[in-house]
């Protein structure tokens, strides 16, 4: 009995102990839970939350361009796209085999989207989208749609891409961008620490991410960038987003809307006027120096090179003999031919060297040592004086007296009205031409001045090169009288420090004589453009001054027998056609150059446009303020415009 007890006794202890044991386990089970789901809970939340969230980075909106009224010439739209981001495909190869069969992609596109996927791999950017294609019809997007969620690592979205609603108009001012090179990278990061270069460049190896290749979008590529940002996106157990979870403090910066000082009307007019001529214009407000038209004709469509352009169709840009790819506004050099005659007076008149009554004979040559220079007027002019031989742009009176001013004396005349600077204005490709002097010649050249060069000097011909912006510059700072002109080509956004101020004194006599000629060009009997001078508004008229610009030399055989002209010579080899106006000619605000290339006559082609483009702004002068001088009324940058 006192036995079974014992046993009884000894069980209970240790079911005491057992169930002590176990609740103590039960107790430590209880307080962990309660540590990990009460006391932890944020921090393994957030662990949890970091096996499924992916923040993948955002970058910024480029800003807009836009023109003087806030007219969009450089904005956004969507398209659909199809990417694949390497690190969620195990099998490269066969994705873009399956992409293939739903979309068209060639074999060489095959085989360039399979090393860039390898390479992605290797740089540790697995998770950076590869752009399979861009700009899907929407037959292709609804067919990826429908498809996308059986091929791992394809993705398929509406994205943002830059957009130029105008197409070919602005294309040598705006440039484009494109997807940045090594090069491009190189060159945006000179300065940087190796850290912010690396960030940079994660930043541009985004599908997303483009960057300035020409023009106002290379010039302004900060102010338009922005800052990135990122996206909160919820991932499945295969890496597939299947939700964005939106987040303000992650959000990309958007760049700054840059706008411009062109009035984009104008400028449309301006190239219906060209039609299917080569050539290029400049008008300049005369009393701002803002540039209100700057045309360069044929041009290519920058939206082409958005998103890459194939080597055949930039082979066709590059060898077009029209030369699409030329910015002859600001990057084109011509002889300007007479147009120049209003520099070479006013150094006359400055040096002392000639009065504006001195006269001079015009029989049709000029004879200068042992050579002979002919006045395109093959009987010549007769007596001539400074107005006069403004007026009918007389050759030999401008050989008279460009020899006895001397070439430093024009030379020093030519930079004052802004010859022989690259006005960059913020675009790429600007050149500054050539004003010859005897110290360039030797330096060039190893060969002394010869007084025979100064006379081809005298009617802007020989190793005188020009752009139409600077002769659009002379025309202004004449039509404004002397006075100091800044040009400006942008309106609200980063300036360019590399142009200055034409402020050397010019003497406001000695203008008024150059205006007086100017007039008499296209509002006397007699005058080179006289049947051009109206402009049609029951009024007003244009002051200006005509050129012809020899592209070869004519020989004395073919002189004496005639020389050839219009289609009994090659295009290449005819004479370019200029003309530099401002209107109204009493009370100037508008001044322009128009180059007509291969057009033959300054007086026949380049005139009448120059008119026209002339009326046109007039005619359009609403007094209008721009837009960034104001409470800007324009459409906010959102998600795009439409296509």
């Amino acid at each position: 009995m006192s036995r079974n007890r014992s046993i009884e006794d000894d069980f209970t202890r240790r079911m005491i102990i057992a169930a002590g044991a176990g609740g103590v386990v039960w107790a430590g089970l209880v307080a962990r839970l309660f540590q990990l789901q009460v006391l932890e809970r944020e921090k393994y939340q957030a662990a949890a939350e970091d096996n499924h969230i992916k923040l993948a980075l955002a970058p910024p909106q480029r800003g807009r361009i836009l023109d003087r009224f806030g007219k969009p010439l450089a904005s956004h739209r969507r398209a659909g796209r199809v990417s694949i981001v390497p690190e969620q495909t195990r099998d490269p190869a066969g994705t873009l085999a399956q992409v293939a069969a739903l979309i068209d992609l060639s074999d060489e596109r095959i085989e360039r989207l399979a090393g860039e996927i390898t390479a992605g791999r290797r740089r540790n950017a697995g998770f950076v989208p590869i752009i399979v294609a861009n700009e899907l019809t929407y037959e292709d997007f609804a067919r990826m749609n429908v498809h996308a969620a059986e091929i791992p690592g394809v993705q398929v979205e509406m994205a943002l891409t830059r957009s130029y609603p105008r197409g070919r108009d602005f294309a040598h001012v705006l440039g484009y961008v494109a997807r940045a090179s090594q090069d491009d990278l190189e060159r945006l990061s000179v300065g940087m620490e190796a850290d912010e270069a690396k960030r940079l460049e994660k930043l541009f190896r985004h599908p997303d991410m483009r960057t300035g290749r020409q023009g106002m979008e290379r010039f302004a590529e900060e102010y338009l960038r922005g800052k990135p940002g990122f996206r909160k996106l919820v991932t499945n157990a295969h890496g597939r987003v299947i939700e964005e979870i939106p987040d303000e403090r992650f959000a990309p910066v958007p760049g700054k809307d840059l706008y411009i000082t062109i009035d984009s009307d104008l400028q449309r007019a301006v190239i219906e006027r060209f039609g299917e001529e080569s050539g290029a214009a400049v008008m300049i407000q005369v009393d701002t120096g803002d540039v209100l038209a700057m045309v360069s004709t044929p041009a290519f469509d920058p939206n082409d090179f958005v998103n890459g352009i194939s080597g055949t169709a930039y082979a066709e840009l590059r060898d077009n003999p029209q030369s699409p790819l030329y910015p002859r506004a600001h990057g084109g050099v011509y002889p300007p031919g007479s147009t120049f005659k209003m520099v070479v007076a006013t150094a006359a008149l400055e040096s002392g060297a000639v009065k504006p009554t001195d006269r001079v004979n015009c029989n049709g040559y000029y004879r200068f040592g042992n050579r002979t220079w002919h006045c395109w007027k093959k009987g010549g002019h007769g007596s001539m004086d400074m107005h006069n031989g403004i007026k009918h742009s007389c050759d030999v009176y401008f050989y008279d007296i460009a020899r006895r001013t001397g070439v430093e004396a024009i030379a020093a005349a030519a930079r004052k009205f802004g010859f022989g600077e690259a006005w960059t204005l913020g675009m790429t490709g600007a050149r500054g031409g050539l004003v010859p002097d005897p110290e360039w010649k030797q330096r060039a050249m190893g060969e002394p001045w010869y007084e025979g060069e100064t006379l081809n000097f005298g009617i802007g011909q020989g190793q005188l090169g020009v752009t139409p912006l600077q002769l659009s510059l002379m025309t202004a700072r004449i039509a404004a009288e002397g006075r100091s002109l800044k040009p400006h080509l942008v309106g609200l956004g980063p300036q360019s420090g590399d142009d200055g101020v034409l402020d050397q004194p010019l003497d406001k006599d000695i203008i008024d004589i150059m205006r007086s000629g100017m007039y008499g060009v296209t509002s006397e009997g007699g005058g080179t453009a006289y049947r051009s001078g109206d402009l049609g508004l029951g009024g007003p008229r244009m002051a200006g001054k005509s050129g012809t610009a020899q592209v070869r030399r004519i020989s004395k055989a073919e002189r004496d027998k005639g020389i050839r002209k219009g289609l009994n010579i090659e295009r290449e080899l005819r004479d370019h056609a200029l003309f530099v106006a401002y209107a109204p000619a009493d009370n100037p605000k508008y001044a322009c150059a128009v180059v007509v290339e291969h057009g033959e006559s300054g007086s026949g082609a380049a005139a009448p446009m120059a008119r026209d483009i002339l009326r046109f702004a007039i005619e359009n002068d609403s007094g209008r303020k721009p837009a960034y001088g104001q409470t800007a009324s324009v459409t906010p940058a959102g998600q795009g415009e439409p296509t």
